[in-house]
């Protein structure tokens, strides 16, 4: 899309049989006003009309990639080693960017040259989700807004902390989160609660991952990670307590 602009942001989408969804998410990002970015697109071998809804668009993406992959997180992987921008963001089919989202962060870029990474406030449907609090990433999944069109990461930091590692089929976005702050001690910030830069929709992947998986998953990459295993258990009791019916389905 823009190969006569400076390539700041690399904006990355992945798909699957979007076609109801890709075009808004598409859209969302052309009409940023900051248009010094690259959008890539990843398709995983889509059996709906979603590419017919992606042609139209074109002229609006800088690679389009339609291949089968080994699921999202390897989709996220093929899109992070073709982005050429400065900061990574993925913004998953059926999620949209409000229009000042690049500016916004932008600004923040700036203004805090030193950060490796920077948290956005992101609209869910039952309301804003915002801040960044590293300290709870021991105990719980709260110390972030969204790692879909609120997570934007410097390139530079990106290759220190890896790819997604797709032995996790459910969390391999906490894995990841867990190497870049605790292992590699990357520093972040968030924006204002006020400053949403994007929508998330709702019935996206982890929606519609079986609890039970995704609750054991979270369990052993605590423990890959090399965290206390009294926490461990201490954890695994309290959200069985809490979340015990969704355990039992």
């Amino acid at each position: 899309m823009l190969s006569k602009k400076k390539t700041f942001f690399s904006i990355i989408t992945v798909v699957r049989n979007g076609e109801n969804t890709i075009e808004k998410t598409i859209k969302s990002v052309a009409n940023q006003t900051f248009k010094e970015f690259e959008h890539i697109l990843i398709d995983g071998k889509s059996t709906d009309k979603t590419l017919d809804k992606v042609k139209k668009y074109k002229k609006n993406l800088s690679k389009i990639v339609s291949e089968k992959d080994k699921g999202i997180y390897d989709a996220f992987n093929k899109g992070m080693k073709l982005s050429s921008g400065e900061f990574i963001c993925i913004v998953n089919c059926g999620d949209t960017l409000r229009k000042n989202d690049l500016k916004i962060i932008y600004k923040y870029i700036s203004r805090y040259s030193d950060k490796d990474f920077i948290f956005g406030s992101v609209k869910k449907h039952w309301g804003v989700v915002h801040g960044y609090k590293p300290e709870k990433i021991f105990y719980s999944w709260g110390f972030y807004s969204s790692h879909s069109t609120g997570f934007f990461i410097r390139k530079s930091s990106a290759k220190k902390v890896g790819l997604y590692n797709l032995k996790y089929k459910y969390h391999a976005d906490y894995d990841y989160f867990y190497r870049a702050i605790v292992k590699k001690k990357l520093k972040g910030i968030s924006t204002k609660k006020n400053e949403i830069v994007g929508d998330f929709e709702r019935g996206g992947f982890s929606s519609k991952s079986p609890y039970k998986k995704m609750f054991l998953e979270e369990l052993k990459i605590r423990f890959d990670n090399g965290q206390n295993l009294i926490l461990i258990g201490l954890i695994a009791v309290y959200k069985i307590f809490k979340n015990f019916k969704s355990f039992m389905k």
